[in-house]
């Protein structure tokens, strides 16, 4: 159970916090007393007032998650705090296209952004976490376990950050680092905005979906703060779904 103290004095990166489950996993945690360092190219503003409520401290740094020198500055922010006790990797790009039609630059960014730059922030990390016997937790997607149409790239990175998220739960597990993902399915954020007003859409996903409502990013940020707990101590290596039932009732 996360309570106001579950990550007191403990310092966490987020990357993707501007808005959507970045956003409610910085507020989960600051609401918990953690230190977050917010990463995210856009402007944080929101988040900032939103979790300028909560017992927490919330510090927004721009960033481009495919810089690796950006990438470098929010881990020496976290590390003036006093180390690093948990990463969340967040941030996100979906791109959609035939294969007929995917251009080399769309493809390589959808990699840059969602597989590529976990690694980066996971290696820079990594000392600062060995050091702490921190946690990882690595958001992937529904995608990276079912086939969906017109959405290659983005499958294919997630499935990719779910193999990163088990081979480096293989390797740092015997330093006390446990190594986690979550995959989200259809969640209310404004990267679904654009299918929110399609009703035919939407009667689609809930007819596909067990629970027949669409997620919130609470309902990420709720399993994300598991992981990242002592809750889940002996947890590590896996993926957990937060889909609603949708890829079992494939």
């Amino acid at each position: 159970m996360i309570t106001g103290d579950t990550f007191n004095e403990q310092t966490i990166i987020v990357t993707g916090t501007a808005q959507g489950i970045g956003k409610a996993c910085a507020e989960l945690f600051t609401d918990s007393g953690a230190t977050v360092i917010g990463a995210d190219i856009r402007d944080q503003s929101e988040t900032v007032s939103a979790c300028s409520a909560y017992s927490g401290t919330f510090q927004p740094v721009t960033t481009d998650i495919t810089e690796q020198s950006d990438v470098d500055a929010v881990v020496e922010r976290a590390k003036e705090e006093g180390g690093i006790d948990v990463v969340v990797n967040v941030a996100g790009v979906v791109t959609r296209s035939s294969i007929e039609a995917y251009a080399d630059a769309d493809w390589d960014n959808s990699l840059a952004i969602n597989l590529t730059g976990p690694f980066r922030l996971i290696r820079a990390a990594v000392s600062e976490l060995k050091a702490t016997n921190g946690t990882v937790v690595n958001i992937s997607s529904i995608y990276g376990h079912i086939g969906r149409d017109d959405r290659s790239s983005y499958a294919s990175s997630k499935a990719g950050l779910d193999g990163l998220t088990r081979a480096l739960a293989a390797e740092l597990g015997p330093d006390g680092v446990r190594v986690n993902s979550v995959s989200p399915g259809f969640i209310e954020t404004p990267m679904t905005e654009p299918y929110m007003d399609d009703d035919s859409v939407i009667a689609d996903f809930l007819e596909q979906t067990p629970l027949r409502r669409l997620g919130k990013p609470s309902d990420v940020a709720s399993v994300v703060g598991f992981l990242a707990s002592d809750a889940s101590a002996y947890v590590t290596g896996e993926t957990i779904l937060v889909d609603g039932g949708r890829a079992k009732s494939e």
